[in-house]
């Protein structure tokens, strides 16, 4: 028997906060002056959705150390920058959660510290505030279930009683993996197909989110 649903996890970047766009436009930036020139698809398919350190190991391994480091402290500056100068909240997003009744809890590849930037930008952190995990506190990111269960564990819930809000590839997998419901919102940067997969409903329109929260 399907448990009633009893938590909402949601992913940050591209979910709450519309700053997938922003990042991969730096990411593409810094490949071209750092020497790993990558489209915007090849972005999405290696970075979206992964930690700030699965991100630094893929660019040590290919363009050293040393280039890795410069990477990411440019990263961390000019996507400060970037959020600072329009970061907005995904489009529908507070109506959304304007409706939900049921609990909620963030549950992110970023870090706190960058969780309280975006969310406080866009006037979203209050409304999650002590129930915002990281996937600085577990062993393994995203695609493995770590971050999931370790979020639904600290809120009192049982994994099958947990629905995800994804907008990434490894975001959907680690809901899966973690034994969890998954709603893939394709409204961002990652195809709708690539979301698509068992225990997985793929939407477009954040406001139809309570809706397919309450079908279960």
């Amino acid at each position: 028997m399907i448990k009633p649903i009893e938590l909402v996890i949601f992913d940050c970047d591209g979910v709450l906060v519309d700053s997938e766009r922003i990042a991969a436009r730096v990411h593409v930036a810094l490949g071209a002056d750092l020497g790993w020139p990558l489209t915007e698809g090849e972005v999405v398919d290696r970075f979206i959705g992964r930690s700030h350190a699965a991100i630094r190991d893929q660019i040590a391994a290919r363009l050293g150390e040393g280039v890795a480091t410069i990477w990411s402290e440019r990263f961390e500056q000019l996507h400060r920058e970037a959020v600072d100068a329009g970061l907005a909240p995904v489009d529908g997003l507070p109506e959304a959660l304007d409706v939900l009744t049921l609990p909620t809890c963030v549950a992110s590849s970023g870090s706190h510290e960058k969780m309280r930037h975006t969310l406080g930008r866009t006037g979203l952190y209050e409304r999650f505030a002590g129930r915002i995990y990281s996937a600085t506190e577990v062993s393994r990111g995203k695609p493995a279930p770590d971050l999931f269960l370790h979020a639904a564990r600290q809120m009192g819930v049982d994994p099958a009683a947990c629905v995800v809000v994804e907008d990434s590839l490894p975001g959907v997998r680690a809901a899966r993996a973690a034994g969890m419901r998954a709603l893939g919102y394709a409204g961002g940067l990652t195809p709708a197909e690539r979301l698509e997969g068992h225990g997985t409903v793929v939407f477009h329109d954040m406001r139809k989110l309570p809706t397919l929260v309450e079908e279960g």
